[in-house]
């Protein structure tokens, strides 16, 4: 067996260093000076005789050379990470999970589908670090899927990111709502045209609820004329609920409203849209026991809720 000439600190050191733009910066996050951070880098390069930055003043940017070998010195990364974590495996760290989850499905699916994860973990009496839940929009989720932060999300829309495995999960159906004093006719089927003359209440782009209403009303719609953007689904609603102008939302979002009065369903003349959400991992990350339990059980919910 041939002798390894590079070590796992020199690849995390590269890894800061493609994340934060300098050795400075990449110092803190390794707990490094300078000096030593920038020796490590350039003592890499000199291994692999290659460069891996383009040096533009102070900042040092990804060649083609790191590029390639980033997704690969952070699977490294996260197996090295893996292995430190193998005697939490049958202890009371075994439930150890790093998920992510776009707004829509933290918010109003997630807390409903991590007590079955947890199991009777919720109720004994230790030290448990049972999961650790990062709530963003889709776009932000898979970025760090694929950065190996996360080890798994469950989001709201596809990603183009190639190093992801994208599998279909539950289907929601979005719904059009407004204030009924919004409304003259609110039985009065909603044209393209008419539809076109309200004020939409919208999500920011890189959000799944956001792709998906462009992607449903745009090519029907000659564009937004008016446009309000709001960062939450729940800001968005209640500012359909107060007569603002028109929300496109999951109907998870908007049920308790329905029921309550504060906003109306709008009926068009558009075909019913629902959207497709994913389970997604890394394509590179090796599975530990929590995350392929936590896998498996949200395929079967999953199914269940589906049906």
């Amino acid at each position: 067996m041939s002798t390894l000439r590079l070590t796992l600190r020199q690849l995390q050191i590269f890894a800061a260093v493609a994340q934060t733009g300098s050795t400075s910066a990449a110092a803190d996050v390794v707990s490094l000076s300078q000096s030593a951070t920038s020796s490590a880098l350039n003592e890499l390069e000199r291994l692999l005789g290659l460069r891996l930055f383009d040096r533009a003043g102070k900042r040092l940017l990804l060649n083609d050379n790191g590029r390639a070998l980033l997704p690969r010195a952070l699977a490294q990364l996260d197996g090295a990470g893996a292995i430190e974590r193998l005697l939490d495996e049958d202890g009371p760290l075994s439930l150890a999970l790093r998920l992510g989850a776009s707004t829509t499905i933290g918010n109003y699916v997630l807390p409903r589908l991590l007590p079955q994860f947890l199991g009777d973990h919720l109720t004994r009496d230790r030290p448990s670090r049972l999961a650790q839940v990062r709530i963003g929009n889709t776009e932000a989720i898979c970025e760090a899927v694929a950065a190996f932060e996360l080890d798994a999300g469950l989001v709201e829309g596809p990603s183009r990111i190639g190093e992801l495995v994208l599998t279909p999960w539950l289907q929601d159906e979005m719904v059009l709502v407004a204030s009924p004093s919004l409304l003259e006719d609110a039985t009065r089927a909603f044209t393209p045209k008419r539809l076109e003359a309200m004020v939409w209440l919208l999500r920011e782009s890189g959000s799944g609820t956001r792709e998906v209403t462009d992607q449903w009303l745009l090519p029907h719609l000659r564009g937004y004329r008016r446009t309000l953007e709001l960062g939450s689904s729940e800001a968005i609603l209640g500012a359909a609920a107060s007569g603002i102008g028109v929300a496109c939302l999951s109907r998870w979002v908007v049920d308790d409203a329905l029921g309550s009065g504060k906003v109306v369903a709008l009926t068009t003349t558009l075909p019913v849209m629902r959207r497709q959400c994913y389970l997604v991992t890394q394509a590179r990350k090796q599975p530990t026991r929590a995350m392929a339990r936590f896998v498996e059980m949200a395929n079967t919910w999953g199914s269940r809720a589906g049906a």
